[in-house]
């Protein structure tokens, strides 16, 4: 018990010193009597605490990463789905730009050809020998089999089968296709027949007049059909790219490219109402100058004939000569 007291008392004494000192040495401030003293605890002690520090540093820092460790992932996760939705901002404003570009292209053609449309949009692709499409419009909206399909570009194909809907479209480059197409410019007919795949020159064009000259660069359109259906006219179907050599034949060939990118197929339109006249050739893209089918233009001026060459026995016409100068008189 005398112990305990007796320290009590100690530390009681040496609180009240130091409070003392405490307060005498910030009164003084640069000019404390306790200013040494302070250097001398500053000598001693500084060393062990930066040594302390340099320990328990890694630790506090270790603690403070596990402690904080959930809510930097929650910051983390946070910033992760920011960019995600940024992206898909990003896409899908890239993708109904391209939808309304599209849209605006085949409203143009359409109205230019006078065809009455209902736009759609490919939502899958037929897998199997057939090459056709499905399209997010039926019979609710006006579709019947046997309807005219086209793009922006040109002729997609035809209505096969319909639903309340959705409908099923048989693409022209289907082996089974047989489209009735017109040379650009003139009378002449012919049959464009799908060659099966849907990639580079996917058709061909039989000409049933084989005395009639085709070229490369020559453009095709649709005929059209009899009530006009399956292929009302005018509708741009492609550029003829090569002849093919048929020796004997009653018709001749060429391979064409279509307007159509087959395999990029996104916003087209059915066609349920025909023009009241046959566009023609106003539904084409503007020819490219010069056109390929157009014959070289004349000369402006004729070349000059080069002089006859001298025949055998006769003399060639003497070259004038200078006239001599006067000779001057002294």
């Amino acid at each position: 018990m005398n112990d305990t007291r007796r320290t009590r008392a100690v530390l009681g004494v040496l609180l009240l010193v130091s409070l003392a000192m405490i307060t005498v040495d910030y009164r003084g401030g640069d000019h404390s009597p306790l200013s040494a003293l302070r250097g001398f605890g500053e000598a001693i002690f500084g060393p062990i605490e930066h040594g302390a520090t340099a320990v328990v540093s890694p630790v506090a820092g270790a603690f403070h990463t596990f402690t904080g460790a959930p809510g930097a992932h929650r910051r983390i996760t946070r910033l992760e789905r920011e960019n995600a939705r940024l992206r898909q901002q990003l896409r899908t404003g890239q993708i109904d730009k391209k939808r309304a570009d599209e849209l605006n292209n085949l409203l143009g053609t359409s109205g230019r050809g006078g065809y009455r449309i209902v736009p759609a949009e490919v939502i899958s692709s037929g897998q199997g020998l057939e090459d056709t499409v499905s399209l997010d419009v039926g019979s609710g909206n006006g579709v019947r089999p046997n309807m005219t399909v086209l793009s922006g570009d040109g002729l997609v194909g035809r209505v096969t089968r319909v639903g309340p809907t959705t409908s099923t479209v048989m693409l022209a480059t289907d082996a089974a296709s047989s489209i009735g197409g017109r040379l650009e410019g003139s009378e002449e007919i012919g049959v464009v027949q799908g060659a099966g795949r849907r990639g580079g020159s996917a058709l061909k064009f039989q000409l049933l007049d084989s005395t009639v000259v085709m070229v490369p660069g020559q453009r095709i359109v649709s005929f059209g059909s009899e009530g006009d259906r399956p292929y009302v006219p005018g509708v741009p179907i492609g550029t003829i790219s090569r002849i093919e050599k048929t020796s004997g034949s009653l018709t001749r060939t060429a391979l064409v490219r279509p307007f159509v990118h087959f395999t990029s197929l996104d916003v087209v339109g059915v066609v349920v109402a025909a023009p009241k006249r046959n566009p023609r050739d106003s539904v084409l893209p503007p020819s490219p100058s010069p056109s390929p089918s157009s014959p070289p233009p004349p000369p402006s001026t004729p070349p000059s004939a080069p002089p006859p060459p001298a025949q055998a026995g006769t003399s060639a016409p003497p070259k004038s000569r200078p006239a001599p100068s006067p000779t001057p008189r002294g």
